[in-house]
């Protein structure tokens, strides 16, 4: 059994509302989606026609998408709930739902299936290495420049995997 698991983008493109097939989420991922089509209930029905499981990676899962997240640079970019989608598909060895560039990086840089939406997916893997673009210093994953207070620049090192 392939284990689908769907992020927000998943729900936002509507891919669990068209699917007949049997998904999974984690509580993150639905705290932050259930807004969505609430006055017609439509995750309710996912929900009791067992069309849609909420279930959540173990602490071991999340620690490891955590420590991949901070070597390819993306973890700044996701949220506890793009953490815990791509934990619980490191964790099930299934195949992550999503459009988000952020978290495909991180998934196919952990060796996971990732199935894109509306897009084509991500070309290119690799590490993001951030720099200052007005004294030419790399830095780990921050905003500012500490020197000189310029904002930073981030540019993908492409390699397949860290």
């Amino acid at each position: 059994m392939v284990f689908r698991i769907y992020d927000a983008s998943a729900f936002y493109a509507g891919v669990p509302f068209a699917s007949q097939e049997q998904g999974y989420t984690t509580t993150h991922v639905f705290e932050e989606i259930k807004h969505i089509k609430k006055s017609h209930g439509a995750l309710d029905i996912l929900l009791e026609t067992d069309r849609l499981r909420i279930m959540d990676a173990e602490p071991e899962s999340v620690r490891a998408a955590i420590e991949h997240a901070k070597k390819t640079g993306d973890y700044q970019e996701l949220s506890e709930a793009d953490i815990s989608a791509v934990a619980l598909c490191y964790q099930t060895g299934g195949q992550i739902i999503t459009d988000d560039f952020a978290v495909s990086n991180l998934a196919k840089n952990m060796n996971l299936q990732v199935h894109p939406i509306m897009t084509k997916g991500i070309k290119d893997v690799g590490r993001w290495n951030y720099y200052c673009p007005a004294c030419r210093k790399e830095f780990s994953a921050k905003t500012e420049c500490p020197i000189c207070g310029s904002t930073l620049s981030k540019k993908l090192l492409k390699r397949k995997t860290f």
